[in-house]
């Protein structure tokens, strides 16, 4: 069976990584875009997912792996679907928006070319290439 990867959103004041953790799984649910959610659905059980903290922090954080297979979004009758995350570890440092947006291979991240998706597919290179530059020191700015 091959993996897939994908890269999710949070703002760290609604669901910071760190909760996640405390947690031990989350329903992700409240995807309103039709791209993400398809995204959402095309989603396996095992498939491994970057965490990424938006608006404050914007760094990827940590990484999660799907638990539960895309469901009904219990928030709602509508058809929007939801998946179960748990946590995988916490990255050694966060891999933060900007060596992301410079790195010759995740320049290219779907995140980039679709910045308003909450959930976005990531290729095994870039997955790699992230926790790679988590294991450096940051350039200094």
């Amino acid at each position: 069976m091959t993996r897939s990867y994908f890269l999710v959103k949070s703002e760290p004041t609604k669901y910071a990584f760190d909760a996640l953790v405390h947690d031990g799984r989350t329903t992700w649910d409240g995807v309103r875009n039709f791209e993400a959610r398809n995204n959402l659905r095309a989603m396996k059980k095992g498939d491994l997912v970057l965490y990424y903290h938006s608006n404050e922090g914007k760094a990827v954080v940590g990484i999660a792996r799907v638990s539960r297979e895309a469901y009904q979004d219990p928030t709602t009758k509508d058809d929007w679907s939801a998946v179960d995350l748990e946590p995988v570890r916490a990255l050694p440092r966060p891999v933060e928006l900007d060596e992301l947006r410079s790195h010759k291979v995740l320049g290219k991240m779907m995140v980039f070319r679709r910045p308003r998706l909450s959930v976005v597919p990531v290729t095994k290179p870039e997955f790699d290439a992230v926790l790679e530059l988590a294991k450096k020191k940051p350039a200094l700015h």
